[in-house]
């Protein structure tokens, strides 16, 4: 069972190995991130993945003093254990899956869904962002109550050895036709988000960022995007 660590009052993250990708035991891609955020009287859950059917050590208790369980899902590659959220605290809350519309897809049964779009007025006064040219299914999350951006794959935190902060993510080797597309398609739709107001970045590939975000995510965008695959 994994076990959550507090990293500020009212935010907490979690982390389990990747559940498709079997990379080396610590390298990149071998864990994800996951986060509960408090926000007023609710939980937020981003993109939570939990140990089979059991969620990490201590949630239960952070949920049980909850209103509502609101999950947050960055991109529909990781709705993982959302509909088991629901399940396990539906009886007792009032349990949203909420992101793009694609997440419906991955889910089975009657869980509670909304598609949500860039521009919707969401609770907590949490936003989302359309990326990239074309648009991608991601949307990065603004999230008030925990002065945060969450990123689902677009943004990662990179090994002290590849470099360390925060990269754009290039899932095929870096070409330089490929470094054009970055540039000009994927950057601008990413770079206006380094002006909104949080302080912390959450990314579910590496470590977060806690403080001066807005910085750390300029830095990611004027660099050369980064390329991995898990080997």
């Amino acid at each position: 069972m994994s076990v959550l660590h507090q990293l500020a009052p009212g935010l907490w993250r979690w982390t389990l190995r990747h559940p498709e990708w079997h990379p080396s035991l610590t390298g990149f891609g071998s864990e994800v991130g996951c986060f509960a955020i408090l926000a007023g009287a609710d939980c937020l859950l981003v993109d939570p993945l939990f140990d089979g059917n059991e969620p990490p050590e201590g949630l239960d208790a952070i949920v049980a003093d909850a209103r509502d369980v609101l999950v947050l899902i960055t991109i529909p590659y990781h709705v993982r254990s959302a509909e088991q959220a629901w399940r396990r605290w539906g009886g007792d809350h009032g349990v949203r899956i909420i992101g793009h519309e694609r997440v419906g897809d991955r889910l089975q049964g009657d869980a509670p869904f909304a598609a949500i779009t860039p521009g919707d007025e969401l609770p907590h006064g949490i936003q989302a962002f359309a990326i990239g040219s074309p648009r991608r299914r991601e949307m990065p999350l603004l999230i008030p109550e925990a002065r945060a951006i969450a990123f689902g794959d677009a943004v990662v935190a990179v090994e002290p050895a590849d470099g360390g902060g925060l990269r754009v993510w290039i899932q095929r080797p870096l070409t330089e036709s490929r470094l054009r597309w970055s540039r000009e398609r994927l950057e601008p739709t990413l770079r206006p988000l380094a002006g909104l107001d949080f302080d912390r970045v959450l990314v579910t590939h590496g470590e977060p960022v806690l403080e001066n975000g807005r910085a750390a995510l300029t830095a990611a965008f004027d660099a050369d995007p980064w390329y991995h695959r898990p080997r």
